[in-house]
């Protein structure tokens, strides 16, 4: 299908209305939100357009300012235009895609939707964001041309973070709308699109629901406390830490409760109907209206007590009791088991097969899990792989029902199942008996999955297109060292991947980056990709490393350190073949740096960049400071005056500034306009960085050091000791930040020269260093680098 959203209107302004124009606006739509007039309209305000749009304004105001932000970019607010139903319906006209997300009531969608269908032009997609009602059922009474161009897109909350987008067709829906939608919402969205049937609940929440409401059951039949249970359901699942009782909390209880009674109501022939049932304490909670975070308090109650540490109090409801308790910090032997296992393939099957409760609750709740996902194929998906990849994208699971069970192998999970009476669907034991023991496999490096119609695997549609490292585990490397691996993505085109704990940039990282620069130039490869396929690019260098050098005194090894790790970022600018990143995640720290020096990067939107090397009393030390002086000076004009842009750098680095999203790491100057790309669908960023490094290649002349760069010596330091004083007395910043902002304007105007004048780059990577060294051997600096090892968090001293 030949089409092209240009405009989309958001018809309902509430969380989800305000938070999807958001994110319309992030991928550059013109967006029309609309919503009802208020309902306190006064007399006097119905000729005033402000007063009469008075509700959409308030609820997109109270969006742009939520935390997190729904806007890549705060500016980006200026795409969306806001109106009313009565005043402005009629300018959907102009609309490519009509999108409805006002209250879940069927009749007040039907009477919208005739409304919608005397506006819109012939051919514009109109879509519902409903979580639950059918479908189908909205097209009463509707044209004929509005019934081809509709179905269900079903975004989750919040939509610029939560990566699920279900797709939901009718049978009159023309199946290139689908096909549009399915891919759209993959490339210019940054979704994972899931094609759903129109069940109840469709995908994300009829699984993501069963798998909170078993735990509810399960917690009381165990006697677990909350906080074992979070414990258990979070990270070491591979869960966010959220768990189970805190999400509950976080969407609300009287959402939650909704959901279940309308699977329970909706699907009476569900096996697993006993499981969606109120257990007595939720019950507690709705009758006492006690919701969750938007009413102050849930399953958790956060007090103005301070514990010793001046942390808030935070009580936590006994199920037993219905009475609000201290929170107590689990001491279960299967969670400091799994809490020494790194790697989670063997930390899930460590729990799934622990003997104390918690390995119980795991278990339990995991075998039911693969008993009632399978029986879900092919009621709601004709394929397994469409409910992995919702729970993944819509609920943020490591891995979905059918990876968890390859995890814990299929035979063990059946017996888990029916061991305690649930009943796994018949196809997984033909295949079984068909000799087959997982749900997916590799083959030639593409993921395949084990399709009930072919009874056989098959390449999971599209994923040719997207550069997934693991694929890639079955051949041998190209190059390998502790912390790296350099694989071959194809076309000429290197991949190099780091290993190290968290991303670190450590000397077997630094190492991996100088072998693999090597071996691209001298093997006639074409050029190399730096990029995971982890939560995060990098977190930056390993700080542990560093602190113990410094707290030693061993400033001659910390000085050949940091020289090799600069020489290392200068060799990703300085070769002769080109370097791309691709990150997402944390790009923090040496990750910033590296980015800043490659001849490229494809960022994923949801990259969160910066250079916070302060918050441990440092400053950029790996060619960061000196490139920020060097991107300062290509941007002095002639006749204009230099300092307001050296500020700006300035400020950038001793605030440790963090761009949000990859577009607002362009405002503080981490990224350059027409070098860097921003990628919405962070599988894809791999991809488009090997685009990009092939572009490269065909033209690619090897760079050569700067020798040109203008450094303002004395004028710019008097301007910039000025401005770190503000920060000290807006109280901004302490004593100790501004003696490691001092440094860092010591670097960006190249030290104490008596005027501005034109230095190599080299020549700021030693005073770069040279900064870096003295700060290290500071006590308050070693104080922040042992607190931040420590509690993981930074120290203000």
């Amino acid at each position: 299908m030949n089409k092209r959203i240009k405009k989309a209107a958001v018809l309902g302004s509430g969380v989800m209305g305000s938070g999807i124009a958001c994110h319309f606006a992030n991928i550059g739509l013109e967006v029309l939100l609309l919503d009802i007039l208020p309902p306190d309209l006064q007399e006097h305000e119905k000729t005033s357009p402000a007063a009469r749009n008075r509700l959409v304004n308030k609820a997109l105001e109270f969006a742009v300012k939520s935390k997190p932000a729904p806007l890549y970019d705060s500016a980006f607010a200026s795409r969306i235009t806001t109106g009313n139903f009565e005043d402005d319906l009629e300018k959907i006209s102009d609309c490519d895609w009509v999108i409805e997300v006002v209250v879940e009531n069927l009749d007040i969608k039907r009477a919208l939707f005739e409304k919608v269908d005397r506006f819109r032009k012939p051919g514009t997609f109109i879509t519902s964001n409903t979580s639950g009602i059918p479908i189908h059922l909205m097209l009463e009474g509707r044209s004929a041309d509005f019934r081809r161009h509709f179905c269900g897109t079903h975004f989750f909350n919040p939509p610029r973070y939560l990566r699920l987008l279900e797709i939901i067709p009718t049978p009159e829906t023309d199946p290139e709308m689908v096909q549009f939608f399915m891919e759209y919402g993959d490339l210019y969205l940054g979704k994972q699109t899931v094609l759903c049937k129109d069940t109840p609940a469709f995908i994300g929440n009829r699984i993501g629901v069963y798998a909170m409401a078993k735990i509810y059951q399960l917690t009381t039949q165990l006697g677990l406390s909350i906080e074992e249970v979070d414990a258990l359901t979070g990270p070491p699942l591979g869960r966010p830490k959220t768990g189970t009782f805190r999400l509950g909390d976080l969407v609300g209880h009287d959402t939650a409760a909704k959901v279940i009674q309308g699977i329970k109501q909706n699907c009476p022939n569900d096996e697993q109907a006993g499981a969606f049932e109120v257990p007595a304490y939720l019950q507690f909670l709705l009758d006492n209206k006690f919701l969750g975070n938007k009413t102050g308090q849930g399953f958790f109650k956060k007090t103005s007590q301070k514990d010793e540490k001046g942390r808030p109090v935070i009580l936590a409801l006994n199920l037993q009791t219905l009475e609000y308790e201290p929170s107590r910090k689990p001491d279960l032997p299967s969670l400091k088991n799994a809490k020494q296992i790194d790697d989670s393939k063997r930390r899930i099957a460590s729990l799934f097969n622990a003997e104390d409760k918690g390995g119980a609750l795991v278990r339990q709740s995991l075998a039911g899990l693969f008993a009632y996902a399978s029986n879900r194929v092919p009621e709601i998906s004709d394929n397994l792989f469409s409910i992995d990849d919702a729970m993944r994208a819509g609920y943020a699971w490591d891995f979905g029902p059918f990876e968890y069970w390859d995890l814990i192998g299929i035979e063990a999970g059946i017996q888990a199942a029916e061991a305690q009476g649930d009943q796994v669907a018949a196809w997984v034991k033909e295949l079984i008996a068909a000799g087959h023991t997982s749900f997916y496999r590799r083959s030639n490096g593409v993921r395949q999955y084990y399709d009930l119609a072919t009874k056989s695997y098959q390449d999971i549609p599209g994923a040719k297109a997207f550069i997934v490292l693991d694929n890639y585990r079955d051949r041998a490397p190209v190059h390998k060292t502790s912390e790296t691996i350099l694989h071959d993505i194809g076309d000429g085109v290197l991949c190099l991947e780091f290993t190290s704990p968290h991303n670190t940039l450590g000397e077997g990282v630094l190492q991996g980056i100088n072998q693999s620069i090597e071996l691209a130039e001298d093997g006639g490869w074409n050029g190399l990709v730096i990029g995971n396929n982890a939560t995060n690019f990098s977190v930056g260098a390993n700080l542990m490393m560093i602190g113990m050098m410094a707290f030693q005194q061993d400033f001659d090894q910390l000085n050949m350190a940091v020289n090799y790790f600069q020489q290392t970022i200068m060799r990703c600018r300085y070769s002769s073949i080109p370097v791309v990143v691709a990150t997402q995640g944390y790009v923090f720290g040496g990750g910033c740096e590296m980015l800043m020096h490659c001849d490229g990067a494809a960022a994923s939107a949801e990259s969160y960049i910066g250079l916070v090397e302060v918050g441990v009393g440092l400053i950029p030390g790996g060619a960061g400071t000196k490139e920020f002086a060097l991107r300062a000076s290509d941007s002095f004009r002639e006749g204009e005056v230099h300092i307001p842009a050296l500020i700006d750098r300035f400020k950038a680095i001793a605030l440790a500034s963090v761009a949000t999203s990859a577009h607002e790491a362009y405002t503080y100057g981490y990224m350059i306009p027409g070098r860097d790309r921003v990628v919405l669908n962070k599988d894809r960023a791999i991809g488009e960085a090997k685009n990009m490094v092939l572009n490269l290649a065909r033209n690619y002349v090897q760079p050569v050091q700067r020798q040109d760069i203008t450094v303002l010596g004395r004028s710019g330091l008097g301007a910039l000791y000025v401005a770190a004083n503000e920060l000290l007395l807006g109280n901004y910043a302490s004593e100790h930040d501004i003696k490691i902002a001092k440094k860092i304007a010591w670097v960006l105007c190249g030290g104490d020269l008596t005027a501005p004048q034109m230095v190599s780059e080299q020549y700021l990577l030693d005073v770069e260093r040279e900064a870096f060294l003295s700060l290290a051997g500071e006590p308050k600096t070693q104080e922040r680098i042992q607190y931040m090892l420590q509690n993981n968090k930074p120290l203000r001293n």
